[in-house]
């Protein structure tokens, strides 16, 4: 990043304000939103304001100390909440970077790693507590890649998306990358879970649930969302690449659902303002069209609307959404490519919000110095 980039003044101390709409949990430390079926309630996000890069959280510079865990070079950083910590998903990360490296290059290369915090004022940036670590202090892979050669026809890495809580056991997604393309395009193995229940220490694989590579079921941005009664995880998901739409999928929310393959369900479309689900993934509909890179998806209490970030063609975007699978207003500019060259996956998290939900907080990957910065965004309603 550019000097004049971190140079930038920081905000104020703002106070945190819980996103979601009902009482956090004690054991959890997510909420889960009820949803409201009706379509026909109007958008009210008319644009964002305010745009601030506030820190670099990975990397030479950043505000964290990540040489002595041996992160030099990372990027993505979706979060996932537990009690009062959050975990903050790493991808491809590199120990060893020369100084002008462009992109995921690299020594000590691990295919995926993780930081958690209890740092609850996200207003100056996010100082990590600790790292998922090996025998010797450096940060470890929560699952290893294969790291076979790109174009091979194996599997050159393991990529994490998003995760999520049930009770105290921590979940992760992730894409099984066999080929790396041409910029924003790449196809996948497969996707699958592993899961912790020591607190992020050790991972291992959820047997036999696992999404086709060629799915539109590759990367996902999860939230708990009850609906009729019926606490669940659900699954805004994507194809492998930037070039796809969003399908939904979800899940009871209990780990031994979340185990088993039969449990999960996709949104077929609705029946008047009722949703269909089906357990066969081929009668899948798509609730947003386009072309969505990495994404995640958060209840707005300032909107009283469900808001998605993602980017597309070299910028990041906010839309509103007035159920989980729609109406799903038009695109607005969060991150200007032309200001950012380079970015990508801008992900937002409930827990790091404030003024009443107004201001988000997320996290910002760039290219070129291959790191992860934090920023921050104000929603504008219409003027009503």
């Amino acid at each position: 990043m550019p000097d004049e980039h971190s140079q930038r003044a920081r905000r104020v101390s703002v106070g945190i304000s819980a996103l979601l709409a009902l009482a956090l949990s004690a054991c959890s430390g997510v909420s889960s939103v009820n949803v409201d079926s009706n379509p026909d309630k109007p958008f009210v996000l008319d644009r964002v304001s305010n745009l601030t890069e506030i820190a670099q959280l990975t990397g030479p510079g950043a505000i964290n100390d990540t040489a002595s865990v041996a992160v030099a070079g990372t990027d993505l950083g979706s979060m996932i909440n537990v009690g009062d910590r959050t975990y903050f998903l790493f991808g491809d990360t590199f120990g060893e970077r020369d100084p002008d490296s462009i992109g995921g290059q690299g020594g000590f290369w691990r295919s995926n790693v993780a930081a958690w915090t209890t740092d609850d004022d996200p207003s100056d940036g996010i100082i990590f507590d600790g790292w998922v670590e090996d025998e010797v202090g450096l940060a470890a892979a929560l699952s290893e890649g294969d790291h076979d050669a790109n174009g091979a026809g194996g599997e050159v890495t393991k990529i994490p998306s998003y995760g999520f809580a049930i009770g105290d056991t921590l979940y992760v997604s992730y894409m099984s990358v066999r080929f790396w393309g041409e910029p924003g395009a790449w196809d996948a193995n497969r996707s699958a879970l592993i899961v912790s229940r020591d607190d992020g220490q050790t991972w291992t694989p959820v047997e036999g649930v696992e999404w086709p590579g060629d799915s539109n079921f590759v990367q996902v941005a999860t939230l708990p969302v009850t609906e009729g009664g019926t606490d669940y995880i659900y699954f805004w998901s994507i194809p492998s690449g930037r070039f796809g739409g969003v399908q939904l999928m979800r899940v009871p929310a209990t780990e031994k659902a979340v185990e088993r393959q039969v449990s999960y369900s996709y949104f077929a479309g609705t029946d008047g303002e009722t949703p269909k689900w089906s357990t066969n993934i081929a009668d899948a509909e798509a609730v947003v069209e386009g072309t969505i890179g990495e994404l995640s998806v958060i209840w707005s209490t300032y909107l009283d609307r469900w808001i998605m970030s993602y980017s597309d063609a070299g910028s990041a975007y906010v839309r509103e959404g007035v159920t989980p699978w729609g109406p799903w207003g038009e695109p607005i500019e969060l991150v200007s490519g032309d200001d950012y060259p380079g970015l990508y996956s801008p992900y937002l998290n409930p827990r790091y919000v404030s003024d009443d939900g107004r201001t988000i907080f997320f996290t910002l990957s760039l290219w070129g110095p291959y790191n992860v910065f934090w920023f921050s965004a104000d929603l504008e309603r219409v003027a009503s």
